[in-house]
């Protein structure tokens, strides 16, 4: 991402910009998604922002469950953020043009967030796990120091295996072609562009696909099986039922989030027949999911819903 370009060789001129065409196939009323769109955006920054303010605020929301939830809060707003300013920008006021050192930033930032909102998934569940497989471990195990140290280890995680993507994309060489069919910046179809072979970017991006959304899934679903086998040993059905309902807004989103992804991944494979699915697939997986998050958790967690209630109580007072 800050590696210079690499100078044209020959006669072949370097492409300077880069140029986002936008939602192939509705070009003509594409401007009318810009208000479901900017309700979406505006809705999980304020969402995420009153979720961040009420477990602050809320002394009984100070535990590592909670603060998982505010983690995911931030990368929900740098994720929505990463992309819709610009979007907006392309559909209020035609802004298509974009340099290739802010497109590559954007490739960088999509997979960094992405891969943070999949690593602190996976950090709830393991929360959920010693929760419910070992509650008298717990106050010992899920501590405020996991909580940071597993925070950091995903920041570092992503951070690092994400740094090849924008750098490799600047090595290709863009000599003719500089139209993104897309409305955003996404990795192959910017290296697509290139006149040189971009064969290894397309590896490498299913390689750290497959490394980190593999190994989170993989143990996600193990210690969701762990969870089930023993929540299935209790005797009690209401505590079977008290065990599953703290795992209920979690299983929720993890769903939508992997599902979506594995929806675009299919849709990519057929752009050439239906390009318009995989393009908004890729726009609404980045800005559904941090407007969905907060509402799931407001309606299925009663101290986050009881804070919520207030925050408007005041807000309608004043």
């Amino acid at each position: 991402m800050f590696v210079p370009i690499r100078a044209s060789n020959g006669s072949s001129p370097q492409v300077t910009e880069f140029i986002l065409m936008g939602f192939p196939g509705i070009h003509s009323w594409q401007h009318w998604l810009s208000l479901p769109l900017a309700l979406l955006y505006l809705s999980a920054l304020l969402a995420n922002a009153m979720i961040l303010l009420i477990i602050w605020q809320k002394t009984v929301l100070h535990h590592p469950m909670f603060y998982f939830l505010a983690v995911l809060a931030l990368v929900d707003m740098g994720l929505s953020t990463t992309i819709m300013p610009r979007i907006l920008a392309m559909l209020w006021f035609n802004a298509r043009t974009i340099s290739l050192q802010e497109c590559f930033f954007q490739i960088y930032a999509i997979h960094v967030f992405v891969g943070l909102e999949s690593g602190i998934f996976l950090c709830m569940a393991i929360d959920r796990y010693v929760a419910i497989c070992h509650p008298l471990r717990y106050p010992s195990v899920i501590t405020e120091g996991f909580v940071l140290k597993a925070t950091l280890f995903m920041v570092f995680r992503n951070v690092l295996l994400a740094i090849p993507l924008p750098i490799l994309a600047t090595k290709r060489h863009y000599c003719s072609k500089n139209e993104i069919g897309h409305c955003l910046c996404s990795n192959l179809a910017v290296t697509s562009l290139a006149c040189d072979d971009w064969k290894i970017n397309s590896i490498f991006q299913l390689s750290v696909a497959w490394v980190l959304m593999g190994s989170d899934v993989g143990l996600i679903i193990f210690s969701y099986t762990l969870i089930l086998r023993a929540v299935l040993k209790l005797h009690s059905a209401e505590a079977a039922s008290k065990a599953l309902s703290t795992c209920s807004s979690h299983i929720i989103l993890i769903l939508f989030f992997y599902t979506a992804i594995v929806v675009m991944s299919i849709t990519h494979s057929a752009n050439k027949e239906v390009p318009l699915i995989p393009v908004l697939l890729n726009v609404l997986h980045n800005v559904i999911p941090p407007a969905l998050n907060p509402i799931v958790y407001a309606l299925r967690t009663q101290e986050i819903k009881v804070g919520i209630l207030k925050l408007i109580r005041l807000a309608g007072e004043r």
